[in-house]
């Protein structure tokens, strides 16, 4: 399984992730993603002092189909022997190619116990976690980092550095610190500087909104494999865009409304499916039907509809019944 991942680094074609992002790169959206393009899938962020307790939850969240490969499992924490034994189960009961370390989550209830982001107040701590993950799987250990944990530790080079010397394979920088949170623009310039200065392949996050933007990055920064994160959020299209962008092609035109429906309502079906509760599946699905429906004409009444549903037939209900109007006024217009 080593090769899944680090394979993907050495030819030509940059590959595209889709990020760990805590209650949205769930299976059926991974899957998704991976039918428009990308290459490389991760869990959600998953705790490992919750892993280690036999936490059920906890535990939901590991879950993957061969399909998905190549996929890690991303697990945090701040105990280097926890995040060892909990990387040692990962791989020994689900199997996935790699295990990724998240020291990026800046959210508070994480940060708070040292977890995520917060662990980038230790260098020390960092390399130790680094150091006893590696040691632990015989798959590789990737990680990813954010440029500090605020403007004066900011030393994204540094990091990587010691990162990559504790054994890392791969690392993956989102360039703000923890206090800029999401605001402001990432700096992808410390992208280009950790790239030069490490000999692992280096994967480039942070505002990829477009083909065009992947493109960007790839030039301004040599990374060798792009991020995507909130841009694709009811989405899923950017990473064909992305590809197209990258290897020269016509970028696809944007879905029509009718494609943006019928993926939403394919994800949906996979949401449910995929969890034991269909009511509880459908109330965190709405987050997905608000994004998937952005920026439509009327759009705002159709999310408050939305939002109160309870069922897919409700779900599927309230968009035909929004295709049939956005057909006539076609019509009225034409």
């Amino acid at each position: 399984m080593d090769d899944a991942l680090l394979a993907l680094f050495e030819g030509s074609r940059t590959p595209l992730y889709l990020a760990p992002q805590a209650g949205v790169s769930e299976s059926p959206f991974r899957r998704l993603c991976r039918g428009f393009g990308a290459d490389v899938l991760v869990s959600e962020f998953v705790s490992a002092a919750g892993i280690c307790q036999g936490n059920a939850k906890t535990r939901e969240y590991l879950r993957f189909d061969d399909e998905e490969r190549p996929i890690g499992v991303q697990i945090f924490g701040s105990e280097p022997t926890t995040m060892a034994e909990a990387a040692r189960f990962v791989h020994d009961v689900y199997g996935p190619d790699f295990v990724d370390i998240n020291f990026g989550c800046p959210v508070k209830k994480v940060v708070k116990r040292n977890g995520g982001s917060g662990c980038l107040r230790d260098l020390d701590l960092v390399e130790r976690i680094v150091r006893a993950v590696a040691d632990a799987v015989p798959v590789p250990t990737t990680v990813k980092i954010r440029s500090g944990y605020d403007e004066s530790s900011r030393d994204p080079v540094a990091i990587g550095l010691r990162c990559q010397e504790a054994g890392a394979r791969v690392l993956t920088l989102h360039p703000r610190t923890r206090s800029d949170m999401y605001s402001g623009h990432a700096r992808w310039e410390e992208i280009r500087d950790v790239t030069e200065a490490l000999s692992i392949p280096v994967v480039g996050n942070g505002d990829i909104r477009s083909g065009d933007d992947a493109l960007r990055m790839k030039e301004e920064t040599g990374c060798h494999g792009i991020m995507i994160a909130r841009g694709s959020h009811g989405y899923p299209w950017l990473f064909r865009e992305a590809r197209a962008a990258l290897e020269g092609e016509p970028i696809p035109t944007a879905p029509s409304v009718e494609d943006r429906f019928r993926v939403c309502l394919e994800h949906a079906e996979n949401a449910v499916a995929f969890e034991a509760n269909p009511e509880k599946a459908v109330r965190e699905f709405r987050k997905h039907l608000g994004w998937y429906t952005r920026g439509l004409p009327n759009g705002k009444q159709l999310r408050q509809e939305l939002f109160q549903s309870t069922s897919l037939d409700e779900i599927r209900e309230l968009l035909e019944g929004y295709l049939d109007e956005h057909r006539r006024r076609g019509s009225r217009a034409a």
